[in-house]
């Protein structure tokens, strides 16, 4: 197996909601040097983007929207 990993953030919305989410995580790479995103992780979960490295969104789709109503 394969110890080279990649780090990436992940943007995605949970099956049970419509919130977006990130999370900054290290992936196992397989030997051809394609990322493994294992199922555990994607479970309940619908990915919108990866993104190489840690990145801070500054303002995503219903930022505004959300803050209205507090």
């Amino acid at each position: 197996m394969c110890e080279d990993k990649r780090k990436v953030t992940v943007i995605y919305c949970c099956d049970d909601d419509i919130a977006i989410y990130r999370k900054t995580q290290n992936f196992n790479l397989n030997i051809y040097g394609d990322m493994i995103i294992p199922q555990d992780f994607k479970r309940g979960k619908t990915i919108v983007a990866v993104c190489d490295g840690d990145i801070n969104v500054t303002n995503s789709l219903g930022d505004k929207l959300v803050d209205g109503y507090h």
